[in-house]
């Protein structure tokens, strides 16, 4: 067994508490059980490697003969390797294996949960939506009705003897595991299905509808129980996860329960004021541009967004104004601008442009700082 410092095994600190020691302990059992790395030859040696470090820190008497002597405190009998310290070693493993591995309770494994990306318009995600998609996934075989075996019968596992679950010996630890060789049922097989070969199911393409609920967002999640994959031998099937994603819409962003959009209006709408008809979800609405409008400027429609499918309150939609320049202008229109741009004098020009002024005040500034 290596020699490598047992707390640096475990990834603790030298202070670590008893409860943050099997934590970690956990983690990395877990992580290194032989029977979850059954093509990694390492991972035993490191399961092995764990087990003996807490073994010495989880006993309060081991862990300080450790702290005083090293590795030198269990070699040429200064130490033992059993006796007490170690009575709640079994507790931990029936957590730990109790749940991944079975945990000698006969439990049979269930099938695979899915997960498949739904692709909604604005509207859809907003308003709701019945869909239809197809799953490509593994149904019970149609043949056995999903039992694997071809007349219907079984027999007692002759691994474990019925009892689903075997135990795995290595000096003084121990646990119980459910039977590799029945999952965990304690019955076998005799005569495999000729259609799905004893698995108990085959690969089917299914069609399924959900119904979306109102005010779903990215990322939201739709769950179908018992739509995943069929489990082996006819045991429980995983659960579908519909995972939202909302295509881009050419007119609204949406951020939260709130929508956005631009709204493009003539530069003389801008300088004279305006009522416009504005697009909204429900329809059109009308909105009054005042005079003197600049580009940027927000006008905020209360309630005229989302209404969340969390529920709260009614998000709102957001108008953002963009003054537009003309383009393909006819003579008379060049004309009539051409007298407009005439009108403003040189002496008063700056009173009709704010904006102009403040930023050429602000490169003359610049330059100011540059220059000196």
């Amino acid at each position: 067994m290596s020699k490598r410092d047992y707390y640096e095994i475990l990834g603790v600190e030298r202070t670590v508490t008893e409860g943050d020691l099997k934590k970690s302990f956990r983690r990395l059992a877990m992580k290194y059980h032989p029977d979850r790395c059954p093509d990694d030859p390492h991972a035993q040696e490191k399961f092995k490697e764990a087990k003996e470090a807490y073994e010495v820190l989880a006993d309060g008497q081991k862990r300080a003969m450790y702290d005083q002597y090293g590795h030198a405190a269990f070699e040429g009998g200064m130490g033992g390797r059993g006796g007490a310290g170690f009575g709640d070693m079994g507790d931990i493993f029936g957590d730990i294996f109790g749940d991944i591995f079975g945990g000698g309770r006969g439990r049979a494994r269930r099938g695979a949960d899915l997960r498949y990306i739904m692709e909604l318009d604005l509207e859809e995600a907003v308003f709701g939506a019945e869909k239809k998609f197809d799953v490509p996934t593994q149904v019970n075989c149609h043949h056995c009705n999903g039992s694997g075996s071809d007349d219907g019968k079984t027999v007692t596992c002759k691994t474990c003897q019925g009892h689903g679950r075997v135990r795995m010996q290595n000096g003084i630890f121990s646990i119980q595991q459910a039977c590799p060789h029945c999952g965990g049922s304690g019955r076998m097989i005799e005569k495999p299905c000729k259609q799905c070969h004893g698995e108990g199911r085959l690969e089917e393409t299914r069609t399924l509808s959900v119904r979306i609920p109102a005010g779903v967002d990215n990322g939201d999640r739709i769950r179908l129980t018992g739509q995943g994959e069929a489990g082996p031998a006819g045991t429980e099937a995983g659960d579908l996860y519909v995972e939202v994603r909302v295509r881009e819409h050419d007119i609204f962003q949406r951020d939260g329960n709130n929508l956005y959009c631009e709204l493009p209006i003539r530069f003389a709408q801008a300088a004279l004021g305006a009522e416009l008809q504005v697009p909204t979800l429900d329809g059109e609405v009308s909105i009054v541009i005042p005079p003197e409008t600049q580009t940027g400027q927000q006008f905020t429609l209360r309630g005229r967004g989302v209404k969340s499918v969390r529920g709260g309150r009614t998000g709102d939609l957001v108008c953002r104004v963009v003054v537009e320049t003309p383009v393909r202008l006819t003579r008379e229109q060049r004309e009539l601008l051409e007298k407009l741009e005439a009108t403003f004098a040189d002496d008063d020009a700056d009173q009709h442009t704010p904006r102009a002024k403040t930023w050429v005040d602000g490169v003359k500034q610049f330059w100011s700082r540059v220059t000196s």
